[in-house]
């Protein structure tokens, strides 16, 4: 088990190209397809690897690693998700005077972008199924990221706004 699951995360570590949430559709692939645990588990990992200091993607393997085979499951999980960023980064430090200024190395990483976003964007469509969120719940993060992206107002205002729109909302209904 400890092999499967080093070699696992290892796969993913070594061929996605854009951080944590480019993992994301690859973890989930494995972590719910090899029935590790159901697709409703992987939404709530995701809400507690999210709230959790650290990187993302090392916090989910960290946690599932965890599940299965306790703290030495997470340990290879941890190693296996970090060691092929680890020596790509430091073969990029050993030759980067050597290519920082070649153009096909520019146009590699420029084409590159689109599908770093693409595999942004399908885990969180995903996980926005998942959760239930329709086209008019949508309204609201889509609202954030624009008052973040176009306008500039800080996340923190964001937040601390939606929380205050939650609690009225809450507390008007009588629920709270």
């Amino acid at each position: 088990m400890y092999l499967s699951l080093f070699l696992t995360f290892l796969r993913i570590g070594a061929f996605t190209v854009g951080g944590g949430y480019a993992m994301l559709p690859l973890i989930e692939r494995e972590a719910v397809g090899r029935k590790w645990m159901s697709r409703e588990e992987f939404v709530d990992l995701l809400a507690v690897a999210q709230a959790m200091p650290g990187i993302f993607a090392v916090n989910i393997a960290i946690f599932i690693g965890y599940r299965l085979k306790k703290t030495a499951g997470s340990m290879v999980c941890c190693l296996a998700a970090v060691l092929p960023s680890f020596l790509m980064i430091l073969a990029i430090a050993l030759f980067f005077t050597q290519v920082k200024d070649n153009v096909w190395v520019s146009k590699m990483f420029r084409g590159i972008r689109p599908a770093v976003v693409a595999l942004i964007a399908v885990p969180c469509l995903s996980a926005a199924r998942t959760v239930g969120i329709s086209r008019q719940t949508a309204v609201i993060p889509v609202a954030a990221a624009l008052l973040i992206w176009a306008v500039g107002i800080s996340p923190v205002y964001i937040v601390l706004s939606a929380a205050a729109g939650g609690w009225l909302y809450f507390r008007l209904k009588g629920r709270l």
